[in-house]
């Protein structure tokens, strides 16, 4: 059978980097076997569910570039699977297991089960369903009935992670787990099984906080006589203080990293990176990923997120994207990103650079690089860089550079110091791109204005 996988989040928040990781590695499994690629979105928890969630998770995915290949035909060619969509399918093979003696319907009421429960606490004891409803054979319609699955008595279930080694669930720890509400609502090892069946998903790569829920499934999967897939875990994604990844550590959702200048294949690169290795190798094209990735090297212990990393990352992926690309990206022309391109860490820093420096009004300026470089004693220096660029700027960047260094000279200075009480009155900082190329981009007038209002400042 052809590799069939799923990524199925559930639409209770938006997508954030750890489900990304998932559904980057399904992805890259299922294009490098040239299988199929499922998303499946699990809004069976009604409270929580959003439509601005599952509108994030779409969202989230296009803009990492991790196209899904089938869905239901509803809502259109590219509109996912949704669970809540499918509730007859979930009656139909709860029905089925009913028949054959592996499920059966339980009238317990939440009262008796609190008492029970109750009872396991006082007695410092496991709460353990202890199969009250398992004989009795309640007819389909029993008011408030739900299913439960009937888990075997003894023996063990063991199965082999791609990630993990084989991993071993004695029954006798396991209980009649509901796995139908009694609105026919399924809850989540139930929905994923028969969806899994389905869908004829073949290998399921998922967190590892679902290892827990592995034997339960597997014994689903072979009462309703189905194979087994194969299973993958993935170890969690922890912060620098090995503390499970959350919004205190800048793990936000995936469009965050959109709007916070990012490239969508960064990103990827970076979650690939977070987790698989393929030797020394740090940077991986979309086609690349495709090519070496393997389960045989992700790695069974949790990753560390690094901010400065995916920092330098996107660094070198706005390096080696075409200028005229991120011109497109950042609404800033090619010249000017060319400017920017060696030392931008994110496209904002570009977007913000082109905005500043060539707006129509002065720059907002850097108090301290005011403070510093704009002062009585650097005035006559800026007064003589002025008339440089004043007689030099029609004949470019270069020839406004070489006369700069001539006053330089002449004055017994370094270039530094004629040239960034400049940056500062043309830019409002002391970082900036190439000074003589910002200057003959930004322009003869504007630039003259701005040292103009940069002297009248010092006065």
């Amino acid at each position: 059978m052809s590799v069939r996988v799923r990524f199925a989040p559930s639409p209770t928040g938006y997508l954030h980097i750890g489900g990304a990781r998932t559904a980057l590695f399904n992805w890259l499994w299922a294009r490098q076997q040239k299988g199929v690629f499922i998303l499946r979105i699990e809004d069976t928890d009604r409270e929580r569910s959003t439509e601005a969630s599952v509108q994030a998770i779409l969202d989230g995915m296009k803009w990492l570039g991790l196209s899904w290949d089938e869905g239901p035909g509803v809502g259109g060619p590219h509109a996912p699977y949704f669970q809540t969509q499918r509730l007859a399918t979930y009656d139909r093979h709860a029905e089925a297991l009913i028949a054959k003696g592996k499920a059966y319907r339980c009238n317990c009421t939440k009262e008796e089960l609190d008492r029970l429960r109750a009872e396991a606490a006082k007695e410092k004891r496991g709460f353990k369903y202890p199969g009250t409803c398992r004989n009795k054979n309640l007819p389909k319609g029993t008011p408030g009935a739900v299913v439960r699955f009937r888990m075997p008595d003894e023996g063990a279930t063991t199965f082999k992670d791609l990630v993990k080694g084989d991993i071993t669930t004695q029954h006798k720890e396991l209980q009649d787990e509901v796995i139908l509400r009694a609105d026919g609502v399924p809850l989540y090892n139930f929905g994923a099984v028969v969806d899994d069946i389905e869908m004829q998903i073949t290998m399921v790569a998922r967190g590892d906080d679902h290892v827990v829920n592995t034997p339960r499934q597997i014994l689903m999967y072979q009462a309703l006589d189905y194979p087994v897939p194969v299973f993958a875990h993935l170890p969690m994604i922890l912060g620098a203080d090995k503390q499970r990844l959350s919004k205190r550590h800048g793990a936000v959702s995936v469009l965050q990293y959109r709007d916070d200048g990012y490239l969508p294949g960064a990103l990827v690169n970076y979650l690939a990176r977070l987790g698989w290795s393929h030797g020394d190798e740090e940077i991986f094209s979309f086609q690349e990923l495709i090519e070496k990735f393997d389960w045989e090297h992700v790695g069974a212990t949790a990753g560390v997120f690094n901010p400065q990393k995916l920092d330098w990352l996107n660094q070198q992926w706005i390096k080696r994207t075409p200028r005229e690309e991120l011109a497109g990206l950042t609404g800033a022309p090619p010249e000017f990103v060319a400017l920017m391109q060696e030392r931008a860490k994110n496209l904002n820093e570009i977007r913000d650079a082109w905005r500043t420096y060539m707006a129509p009004e002065l720059p907002a300026y850097d108090e301290k690089a005011v403070a510093k470089q704009l002062t009585a004693e650097t005035r006559p220096l800026l007064q003589e860089a002025r008339s440089v660029i004043d007689g030099k700027f029609g004949e470019g960047a270069q020839a406004m550079e070489h006369a700069f260094r001539t006053l330089a000279e002449q004055r017994g200075l370094g270039l530094g110091k004629l040239a960034q009480p400049v940056r500062v009155a043309v830019t409002g900082t002391t970082v900036s791109p190439p000074l003589f190329e910002t200057i003959a981009l930004l322009g003869k007038e504007r630039t003259l204005r701005r040292i103009d209002a940069a002297l009248e400042k010092i006065r």
